[in-house]
């Protein structure tokens, strides 16, 4: 249950009866203000133009014909707003009733018979996954956990593209390229150790005809369906995926299934794509090859070619994947595509594709900017291209200097257990907390801030609350709201109560970005009632206090798990 679900119900009623009673329709918009100035907020400036008064004066309207309830302390206008504020004993009970009693569960919402797909990371099996890519998979399994919180039943996809010229130059570069002309590497993973045997093979592809034509050959005899070719590049790309999935899994990533490419063209799907297209009023030839005209879908200039054969009648990604998506509605309810914003004109494409095709569903897509870091912040003997391994072994080196810093009384093994679950904690956080869309440099200084808004100042938070619930050792749990009325006392209450609508929002919205937001605040106000409020030792507020502590450890603890972070009981 969400503890300010009530309230807010009773909120929305009786600013719409005021409405009524007004003899207006009008539904505002209600906004969560401050939390030190209101609980619940309705702006009044969009009502001036149809009502045809000032903000000011509607909202002084509507506030003296809205009565005060069981629910409702106090209700007044400002500056255009109609502010309120909420029975706080029956949110302070009904708050650490509900958390002490769902522990971990608290803010998962009813379980939902809704089959979500959710694609992510997807990289290429030619190498390791780069810095520049390395939002996505972290994008996806938050997505995906916080989906999973609002009762979703959520599958965690990967679409390993082992047809094409790369990934078939990959395998024919582990067939003839000696050994002992690979460049070494400083790691012994196999997503890195394959990339020479790439580069080597790139490198004779530009010199060598003979080697064009023999990769030219491997592509045919792919397309056409030929087993030994395809068992060889698909061994291959499962050999570069065991590097990848071992770098996922360093920060807390697991997907669950792997659907291949080539399946589409073994199984006929995507030949039977072809043949459909070819009979659209869209489709077009040109030079042999074949191409959808998508002007009347709103695309236009040298963007309206969509082609989806080459001259030679071979099939391209695109067709591949309108197979790949048709397959995809029919295992789901909901198919969501965590992709790169440069895939927009593609992914506009694949949908005027799928309506040519009939298919009224299109993949809903949440597209990311992709990650940079500042020069020189990395360092140069990592080479030219900065991976994901590199990230992370850079945090943990990082945050293993900050724990030597504070605990000198800790064994070396602790420290760097410590070191890890703080450093991949801080990867995550730091590349999640930036909304998507928006450009993100990372940066160390912001990443690794113990006081800021960082993955250790929330693993911090809730390390400090199970010392204080260690020392305290057993006691009996109190709801008593008669008993917790300083003021950083109710605003951490407030607080707490939020959870289940933020965890619903960054679902059901996509808005992931909100839960390190909320996880800050969550901290923040912790550390200030710790600081102000004594909790042990404070005679008959104690038990009070313990069960405020016990219901923000777990409430921590559920941010820290929808963020894929460790919850460490000690720091």
């Amino acid at each position: 249950m969400d503890p300010l679900l009530p309230f807010a119900e009773e909120v929305r009623d009786l600013v719409q009866n005021a409405l009524k009673g007004m003899g207006s329709e009008l539904r505002p918009e209600m906004e969560k203000p401050d939390l030190t100035k209101a609980d619940f907020a309705f702006p009044c400036f969009p009502l001036a133009k149809p009502m045809k008064k000032a903000p000011a004066v509607i909202a002084e309207e509507i506030v003296s014909k809205i009565p005060l309830s069981a629910l409702v302390e106090r209700v007044w206008a400002e500056k255009g707003y109609i502010n309120f504020r909420i029975n706080q004993d029956l949110l302070t009970r009904n708050t650490l009733s509900e958390v002490l009693s769902a522990k971990e569960r608290y803010g998962e919402g009813e379980a939902k018979n809704v089959k979500v797909l959710l694609e992510h990371t997807s990289v290429n099996p030619t190498g390791p996954i780069h810095v520049g890519r390395a939002r996505n998979p972290i994008i996806g399994d938050t997505l995906g956990r916080c989906l999973r919180k609002c009762g979703y039943r959520v599958e965690t996809e990967y679409l390993v593209n082992d047809v094409g010229k790369q990934v078939v130059l990959l395998a024919w570069g582990l067939m003839h390229v000696p050994e002992g002309e690979v460049p070494s590497v400083e790691r012994a993973k196999d997503d890195h150790l394959l990339v020479g045997y790439y580069r080597k093979a790139n490198e004779l592809l530009e010199k060598d005809p003979q080697v064009t034509e023999q990769i030219s050959g491997m592509l045919r005899r792919f397309e056409s369906g030929d087993p030994e070719i395809i068992q060889e590049v698909r061994s291959t790309a499962e050999r570069m995926l065991r590097g990848i999935r071992d770098s996922l899994a360093d920060i807390s990533i697991k997907i669950d299934t792997y659907t291949w490419e080539s399946q589409f063209i073994l199984n006929g799907e995507a030949r039977a794509v072809v043949e459909r297209l070819k009979r659209s009023p869209y489709c077009h030839e040109e030079d042999g090859a074949y191409y959808l005209d998508l002007s009347a879908f709103g695309i236009h200039g040298r963007d309206t070619k969509f082609f989806f054969t080459r001259s030679d009648g071979t099939t391209l990604y695109t067709t591949r994947d309108m197979a790949y998506h048709l397959d995809k509605f029919k295992r789901s309810d909901v198919a969501i595509n965590v992709l790169g914003e440069d895939q927009k004109l593609g992914q506009a494409h694949l949908a005027a594709a799928l309506k040519i095709l009939g298919e009224e569903r299109a993949p809903e897509c949440v597209f990311y900017a992709f990650v940079s870091l500042p020069e020189g912040r990395m360092s140069t003997r990592k080479g030219v291209v900065v991976y994901l391994d590199d990230l992370i072994d850079e945090a943990e080196e990082r945050a293993l200097a900050e724990v030597k810093k504070r605990r000198t009384d800790l064994s070396v093994e602790r420290m760097a257990q410590i070191a890890r679950e703080i450093g991949r904690g801080s990867l995550r956080f730091n590349i999640v907390r930036v909304q998507a869309e928006k450009q993100l440099v990372f940066k160390w200084e912001d990443a690794l801030n113990f006081e800021g808004n960082s993955a250790p100042f929330l693993q911090y938070s809730h390390a400090r609350c199970c010392s204080i619930l260690r020392k305290a050792g057993d006691y009996e749990r109190s709801t008593e709201a008669s008993l917790l009325v300083d003021e950083y006392e109710r605003r951490l209450i407030r607080v707490l109560a939020q959870y289940p609508g933020v965890v619903k929002e960054c679902g059901e919205k996509r808005k992931i970005h909100l839960m390190p937001a909320y996880g800050h605040e969550l901290a923040s106000a912790f550390n200030q009632f710790y600081a102000y409020v004594p909790v042990l030792r404070s005679g008959e507020h104690q038990n009070a206090r313990l069960s405020l502590v016990e219901a923000t450890m777990w409430t921590l603890r559920g941010v820290l798990d929808c963020l894929g972070l460790a919850a460490p009981e000690e720091m």
